[in-house]
């Protein structure tokens, strides 16, 4: 009886079969179309009576290949392969709901996402509130009766905060609501929120899935049922993912374990540096013991990540001095590449949000998110070090 396969090998094994040609590494099927033998077979591939491929919006082996992976390595029945990770965000949310629901969401979440929720969505009369990571009372007083989804990330964007997805599941369950996570910063080798009562994950593959900065994907993936709704909406509105970036990112989930354990090494390594600087208010990971959270994170992750945020003393004009010095690091609003990328929140990322909603967000002038790359640990730390020290002009 073949045993059930670890995580790392079926990121590298698991693959569309192979053709006539018996090729080694899975070919792009870059084709919109494809053909029937013939009108009978037309109409039964149609009708959904027999599988086959109809168009390349409704489905291509590269795509199928990347859910099949994924699926597997998160833990769930079915998934879409999307052209970005807000498009993921997207259907996962509008598959679900209908006119006057209610959207109960984290307070701590990726700016985009808090625009979609307040000026997209109430164009359909959705609401939503939001509700503070680490607040348990304030999740349950803002359930009301027209709420019908919960939605968070976990690690948070980009204040690294966590939830408990064991507690979050049950109180989805108790009040018969979906859950969507946002499972971006964690990949499913740190964390699988569907094993904790998530009914949908989602992904921005731009990151840490494809991880070397080459392309823009998403994926919605979860509860077979669920899914059908997703899939649907999906096909009608057609935001899919390329065959050529889906054939790229089933590539880089061959070394996914290998990089992400890098990763989170590396940035381990930073936190720990960080925190013995003196210019650096507080440094904020989820494998460092002073993170308010830490239990929580050995707990639900397998290691704690590689995104590091900390806080210069010196607020806007401190934080800029210091990205300005940097000699090897990219500066840039992406993350999750083999490159150390290094951004100011409150001025890229997150800069349409308001002055209130940024507090609440946790998002201060001075914080500093680091996506903590492949490199040298010691080259790494050379660069923050010189680019600290330097002063001012």
């Amino acid at each position: 009886m073949d045993r059930k396969k670890k995580f790392d090998t079926l990121a590298v094994r698991l693959q569309t079969d192979r053709s006539k040609h018996r090729e080694h590494s899975v070919p792009v099927f870059e084709t919109s179309s494809y053909v029937f033998n013939s009108a009978e077979e037309a109409r039964a591939v149609f009708a959904e009576e027999i599988p086959g491929n109809i168009y390349t919006r409704f489905g291509n082996p590269n795509t199928d290949e990347l859910i099949c992976k994924l699926c597997a390595l998160e833990g769930a029945e079915d998934g879409v392969a999307t052209a970005s990770g807000m498009a993921a965000v997207y259907l996962s949310l509008t598959a679900l709901l209908r006119p006057g629901d209610h959207i109960l969401s984290a307070r701590q979440i990726f700016g985009t996402t808090s625009l979609l929720f307040t000026q997209i969505l109430p164009k359909w009369g959705i609401s939503h509130s939001y509700a503070d990571i680490n607040n348990k009372e304030e999740w349950e007083e803002n359930i009301m009766p027209a709420t019908r989804l919960i939605y968070a990330e976990t690690p948070s964007n980009p204040g690294l905060d966590l939830i408990d997805l064991k507690w979050l599941g049950k109180l989805a369950r108790k009040n018969d609501l979906y859950l969507i996570i946002d499972n971006c910063f964690a990949t499913p080798y740190l964390q699988r929120p569907i094993q904790f009562g998530a009914d949908l994950v989602v992904h921005s593959t731009t990151k840490f899935i494809d991880g070397q900065g080459r392309t823009i994907g998403g994926a919605v993936l979860g509860n077979k049922e669920i899914m059908k709704e997703v899939r649907m909406l999906s096909k009608i509105t057609g935001p899919v993912m390329s065959p050529h970036t889906a054939w790229l990112l089933s590539k880089s989930l061959e070394t996914l374990t290998v990089r992400m354990e890098r990763h989170c090494s590396n940035a381990l390594a930073l936190a720990r540096h960080l925190e013995k600087v003196r210019d650096v208010a507080w440094v904020k990971y989820p494998f460092l013991p002073s993170h308010p959270q830490y239990h929580l994170a050995r707990r639900q992750m397998k290691l704690g990540g590689g995104l590091v945020t900390f806080e210069l003393k010196g607020g806007q004009k401190r934080a800029h001095r210091f990205i300005n010095a940097l000699q090897m690091m990219s500066i840039t609003s992406n993350l999750g590449d083999a490159r150390t990328t290094v951004t100011h929140p409150a001025t890229t990322t997150h800069s349409k949000l308001s002055p209130a909603e940024k507090k609440m967000s946790g998002i201060t002038d001075g914080l500093v998110r680091v996506s903590v790359g492949l490199e040298h640990i010691d080259d790494i730390l050379a660069d923050f070090d010189q680019a600290i020290r330097q002063p001012k002009k």
